[in-house]
């Protein structure tokens, strides 16, 4: 495998054969770029998961001095169950000049990129780094982001910027909305159905819950944009309930109900208040009337992750550098969170910037065009052009 070289497209098709569902492990492919990466002479660092089943990938071309630039993007696809798709979803085919296949757009497309634009970074004399940042789990929270960044911190001369692509329609956003998930626990006293009254039914408790978050997720909508939201679309924060599991029977008073939740946050809003306001809720309207039937009962909200907004940064030097490269105006904002938020928070300028289109993301049929992958690659090598010129 020494020396290996692909075209875009051919790593595309490699990458996407590796079925790397968040729930499974991501290693066959990880070892695969660091086989590819050690043919050309470049040494990988991998970031294993606690349970060894996953790794980051962390790898640098060019001299390791500050200033250089993160190519990054998220290993990890969404699960494929239950949904009509026309062909194998991790077989790449081409059909009327789209690429179709489960992680073409989000976000396979831009790691096959950069890893195919590896003999080009090598044929350079750069002057400052190209340094190749690849993750799990971003589908699931961003897990395996925290460990890639503190060791890219750690170990690595300091970064002038990051470039995480996401798929943007080739687009440089500077901005997302933050993400907090949470899992509220109703528990209840069970009992026959037959006199409700004698029990605490969980699951209508937190119907009503859910109730409340619906009529503040109305209020969120209902409030004048906030200052800088420029195109955000959706310009508010939202709420979603994802899950509900409750009960055991139809004869029998629900004793337990779990729901979970997210809350996405405008840049320099609390992602948190909505807890605080559910607590406020179930504390002072639910509980009081729970407790009347039973003193076992309870209701409580947890955080179960949370994934920094993108805040814009006018000026710094992703955003200069990008909109340079690429001729355009002004950054865009993206409808979904990334893990650029993190970057930004570890002190590195981050912008998102990648083929595809969120459209597809997540979608039966999932599919990046080529004149777009062609478009990425043309960027990257622009950014060995900066790289080299230093």
């Amino acid at each position: 495998m020494a020396g290996e070289t692909y075209t875009p497209e051919e790593m595309l098709a490699r990458l996407v054969a590796f079925d790397t569902t968040s729930h499974l492990s991501n290693l066959e492919l990880i070892e695969f770029v660091a086989g590819y990466l050690a043919g050309h002479g470049v040494v990988a660092t991998l970031v294993h998961s606690d349970d060894r089943t996953k790794a980051n990938l962390i790898a640098t071309v060019g001299p390791a001095k500050p200033g250089g630039v993160v190519l990054s993007g998220h290993t990890d696809v969404v699960p494929v169950k239950g949904q009509a798709w026309d062909t194998d979803p991790f077989t790449v085919v081409r059909r009327d000049a789209r690429l179709y296949g489960r992680g073409t757009a989000d976000m396979k497309g831009f790691i096959a990129c950069a890893l195919a634009g590896v003999p080009g970074f090598l044929a350079r004399p750069l002057t400052v780094p190209i340094h190749l940042a690849f993750s799990y789990d971003e589908e699931v929270g961003c897990l395996g982001a925290r460990p890639l960044l503190e060791r890219l911190v750690a170990e690595k001369p300091p970064p002038l910027l990051a470039i995480i692509g996401e798929p943007s329609g080739m687009k440089v956003a500077n901005a997302h909305r933050g993400v907090t998930k949470f899992a509220t626990t109703v528990t209840g006293r069970p009992g026959h159905s037959s006199d409700p009254a004698k029990g605490v039914n969980a699951v209508e408790y937190a119907a009503l819950c859910i109730a409340f978050l619906g009529r503040l997720a109305a209020d969120m909508r209902a409030l004048p944009a906030p200052e800088g939201a420029g195109d955000f679309d959706p310009a508010y924060s939202t709420i979603n309930v994802g899950t509900i599991d409750g009960g055991q029977a139809v004869n029998i008073i629900a004793g337990a109900c779990r729901f979970t939740w997210d809350c996405r946050a405008m840049p320099g809003t609390d992602g948190g208040e909505a807890k605080r306001r559910l607590d406020a809720y179930a504390a002072e309207e639910l509980l009081p009337r729970m407790r009347a039937a039973g003193a076992d009962v309870g209701i409580v909200t947890e955080e179960t992750g949370s994934v920094p907004a993108l805040v814009p940064e006018p000026g710094s030097p992703a955003e200069a550098l990008l909109l340079a490269l690429t001729g355009q105006n002004a950054c865009t904002t993206t409808p979904f969170g990334s893990e650029a938020g993190l970057f930004q928070e570890s002190g590195i300028p981050a912008v998102i910037c990648g083929p595809g289109s969120v459209a597809q993301a997540h979608q039966p049929n999932e599919f990046v065009s080529v004149a777009q992958l062609d478009e990425c690659a043309e960027l990257l090598g622009k950014v060995a052009d900066w790289a080299e010129r230093g």
